[in-house]
């Protein structure tokens, strides 16, 4: 049999298509050029079919969804009949129906999917009557806003939440025309779980939800001539931003990127990957202080806020992990804030820091309590990139026409090193590049370190460095960070550092950056910096001679006491869910003894529903319901003494429920 006749084909509209390991017919429909619609289907996420508009006529079969069928050789598929046009715009009119078409005010305006499947199938009208009540938008979190009246319960911020994030922080609620997406228990999104990476924005079809902004508190602080406004912008941006006004995926557009900002009105634009590459050389004596004197290991990175909130939330015990670097935002603002009043002769109050990011959990790490000192922040605002381009947008600048501008010194210098900082695995190799040179003495000759890169979401590579071997993990997406926490909690793991970053492919793939659902331009995002990396002349951290006069000057010894002042935190256990309790009975009366059984993931898995079953069935046995009032708790942030039960405020630590019982005993004598 010859090799031409070897290969599996189908036809689709008369067009002969190969089978070449697609997993549905919606994949080989697109390989033959044919773009059918969709808002559920995305490559990176389980099939759901929800939607019902990438539909097909398959001989013989009839119509069925494309999404979640496998291909077979010999079908004969057609994807436009009369009848197959008619159940699209049928579907797309409904879905219009009950949908909030304030469209020229929509944050996701031109880039809804929405918009333009019905622009792509003709409707000029929508033929059925709306019977779904507006709801209250969201506007609880710090990150994201969410717009109920937008969803088109596509399913895709759910699946990406628990499927390639593992929180599930948002999900489908109530039935038939009644059906929501959701955060827990009728919170706000705020409230809850959320760590605020907004994935869930980035692959929502629609204005549902979309990142919080900030545009106009910056233009405000740009037109006031009181404030001084500098700008810091982070590196995977300026390979990002280009898309937005035309350019290839992967293109530098630092130097029109500087432009814009400097015509925008920024008194001075610096470089994050300045304060990048101060990162490294203070993180990387923080993991060698640990290596060679038995600290806490594996060191766990903490640049991405992200993470660290999931950290936070699910694994406390093992924030000691965790370097105490702040992030390069955090660490530029505060430097910012430090030197530049003195400098510039005006107020702290009068200076304000504004950040570019490709990230909308770096809008929540700003306002974090640790990073506001005296009622001022470190950073004052963060806009993403998708926010600079309407900033440009609105100003009348033809972005792709400016002619290119640097940096401002001495903060907008940087090696290689800090802009490597936007890819996942590039934190380890800027790392591994300063602690060759430290451990070893050598000159690191050739700085690319291979092992480090790839595009899984999890991988494990042994660096040898001198006379040891350094064991390292590269995560992104925080399913994949839970994998390895979970091992470090139970003693299963040997790593020394583990690098962690939210967003798929680290930095470049933020929710932050122009919206595609194409993943390949992900490949060309991380291309893009490690070749801007190539391209300059200094690719180590500690050849930044800014970063060394900084010391000099500022900040002192590395890892001293002025530098850790400036540039490095703590992190803390914190609620997973913010609000009142689940109570269990009747509801509390004034003089009941108050129990709280604390049910977060620590406590439980430590015992405490063994203990709230316990004291419920205590209660009922002795009749005691008019008296004792039990409630579930979210989390009392000790999980570390866990599991936790509190009798009208006290709170018993490491409990049993003998403890806990003994405890409400001596409340009821006592009252």
């Amino acid at each position: 049999m010859s090799a031409t006749a070897a290969v599996k084909t189908l036809t689709i509209d008369g067009l002969e298509v190969p089978i070449n390991g697609e997993r549905n017919l919606l994949e080989l429909v697109r390989k033959a050029g044919i773009d059918l619609p969709t808002f559920c289907y995305h490559s990176d996420l389980s099939v759901y079919g929800a939607c019902r508009l990438c539909l097909v006529d398959i001989a013989g079969r009839g119509i069925q969804g494309a999404c979640s069928t496998p291909p077979e050789p010999g079908l004969k598929i057609r994807t436009q009949t009369e009848e197959i046009r008619e159940i699209r715009k049928i579907s797309v009119e409904l879905l219009l129906a009950n949908h909030e078409r304030e469209c020229t005010t929509c944050g996701k305006s031109a880039a809804c999917q929405l918009q333009d499947v019905a622009r792509k199938l003709g409707i000029q009208k929508v033929r059925f009557k709306p019977v779904h009540e507006p709801a209250p938008v969201d506007r609880s979190s710090l990150s994201l806003v969410r717009d109920p009246n937008k969803c088109v319960l596509c399913g895709d911020c759910v699946r990406f939440c628990s499927e390639i994030q593992g929180i599930g922080a948002i999900d489908f609620a109530y039935r038939g025309h009644d059906a929501a997406v959701l955060p827990a228990f009728g919170k706000d999104l705020g409230e809850g779980e959320c760590i605020n990476c907004g994935q869930c924005a980035a692959v929502c079809p629609t204005g549902a939800l979309t990142p919080r902004q900030e545009i106009e508190e910056v233009w405000k602080a740009l037109h006031d001539p009181t404030k001084t406004v500098v700008v810091q912008v982070a590196p995977a941006v300026r390979i990002a931003i280009g898309e937005l006004f035309g350019m290839p995926p992967g293109e530098s557009m630092r130097g029109q990127m500087v432009a814009a900002l400097k015509r925008l009105g920024f008194d001075r634009v610096y470089d994050t990957s300045f304060s990048a590459d101060l990162t490294v050389i203070e993180e990387a004596n923080e993991f060698l202080g640990r290596k060679t004197k038995g600290g806490k290991l594996p060191l766990f990175t903490s640049c991405c806020p992200g993470w660290v909130k999931f950290a936070e939330q699910y694994f406390p015990e093992l924030l000691p992990n965790l370097s105490t670097c702040k992030s390069p935002q955090q660490m530029l603002g505060a430097l910012c804030k430090e030197l530049l009043p003195t400098e510039l002769g005006i107020e702290k109050k009068d200076l304000v820091v504004v950040s570019i990011m490709p990230c909308t959990a770096k809008k929540f790490e700003a306002k974090r309590p640790e990073f506001v000192k005296d009622g001022i922040a470190e950073v004052d605002h963060v806009l993403t990139t998708q926010e600079l381009a309407r900033m440009i947008e609105e100003a009348g600048l033809r972005f792709t026409k400016l002619a290119p501008e640097s940096f401002d010194m001495p903060m907008g210098f940087k090696t290689g090193a800090g802009v490597i900082f936007g890819n996942s695995g590039g934190v380890s190799e800027a790392v591994l590049r300063y602690a060759s040179e430290k451990v070893t003495g050598k000159k690191l000759v050739n700085p690319d370190i291979q092992a480090v890169r790839g595009e899984d979401g999890l991988r494990i590579v042994e660096i040898p460095v001198g006379e040891i071997t350094l064991k390292l993990g590269i995560v992104h997406g925080l399913k994949n960070a839970r994998t390895l926490a979970e091992k470090v909690r139970r003693g299963k793991c040997d790593l020394d550092l583990i690098e962690v970053m939210a967003c798929p492919g680290g930095c470049i793939g933020g929710a932050g950056q122009p919206v595609s659902r194409d993943t390949d331009i992900r490949k060309l995002r991380t291309k893009g910096l490690y070749d801007v990396d190539k391209n300059m002349e200094l690719h180590k951290s500690q050849e930044n001679h800014f970063v060394t006069e900084c010391y000099q000057k500022h900040l002192g010894e590395i890892g001293g006491k002025h530098a850790h002042r400036l540039l490095h935190t703590h992190y803390h256990n914190r609620r997973r869910m913010i609000g009142e309790d689940i109570a269990l009975g009747d509801g509390p009366a004034a003089d009941k003894v108050q129990v709280k059984v604390c049910t977060g993931t620590n406590c439980f898995v430590k015992g405490s529903q063994h203990i709230l079953h316990n004291l419920l069935d205590q209660v009922q046995q002795k009749e005691l319901q008019d008296k004792v009032d039990i409630r579930a708790s979210f989390c009392f942030e000790n999980c570390d003494h866990g599991p936790t039960v509190s009798v009208d405020g006290s709170k018993i630590h490491w409990c049993s429920p003998e403890a806990a019982q003994s405890a409400i005993n001596q409340k009821l004598k006592d009252k």
